[in-house]
């Protein structure tokens, strides 16, 4: 039982890094503390409306891209975990191995929780945070210059195109990070073994006659 923890914990590791990632600062305060505000680059009579940006967010599709994003992240992320508990399973002894009934066990658990993962900061809330920080850092006269764009026969082409591209770059980008991964991964247990390796001590030798 001990290893279908294990195998536990690395599904909730897997999943943690593509929906709870935040910058430095913010996770560093407590729980229950807003992150402080950053400074304000346009001065508050010339920061867009919150209308403006909400009309803005709606011609750049951005729910929709929110969506897609986290639609597409969990397979992604899915396939890795499956992948590592293959090969964590693969070096156990055999009578340690889990039974059908447990993997499926397993599987259930996993898909919970990506579920849950998936669905912990919906794309409306993502929008609602996102307008104030965007207000410290466009004009109004910036927002609807880009409103004017993103409603243009180049804009929509541009908007059109987004799903497309990103289904073709986010594989690139999910199977470089996690070949790269393995190889830094393999390079720190090396360089923790020659660690470990240093820190026995040294047989004495006889002193010379």
């Amino acid at each position: 039982m001990k290893n279908l923890y294990t195998l536990a914990a690395m599904v909730a590791l897997s999943i943690q890094p593509c929906v709870f990632a935040q910058p430095q600062d913010a996770a560093s305060a407590s729980p229950t503390q807003t992150p402080a505000a950053g400074p304000a680059v346009v001065p508050a009579e010339q920061q867009a409306t919150r209308e403006q940006l909400t009309r803005l967010f709606e011609v750049m599709r951005l729910r929709q891209q929110f969506n897609q994003i986290m639609t597409m992240m969990p397979k992604a992320v899915e396939q890795g975990i499956h992948e590592e508990m293959q090969q964590a399973m693969a070096q156990m002894p055999a009578a340690q191995q889990p039974t059908a009934d447990q993997q499926a066990q397993l599987d259930a658990i996993m898909d919970k929780y990506m579920q849950k993962a998936m669905n912990i900061y919906p794309a409306d809330e993502m929008m609602a945070d996102a307008i104030g920080v965007y207000q410290r850092h466009m004009s109004r006269t910036d927002v609807d210059a880009y409103i004017a764009f993103y409603t243009s026969p180049p804009g929509q082409h541009l908007l059109d195109a987004q799903p497309a591209i990103m289904k073709e770059y986010m594989p690139i980008v999910m199977a470089k990070a996690q070949d790269r991964s393995k190889a830094l991964y393999a390079e720190m247990l090396q360089d923790l073994a020659n660690f470990e390796k240093n820190q026995k001590p040294q047989p004495a030798t006889a002193p010379a006659k």
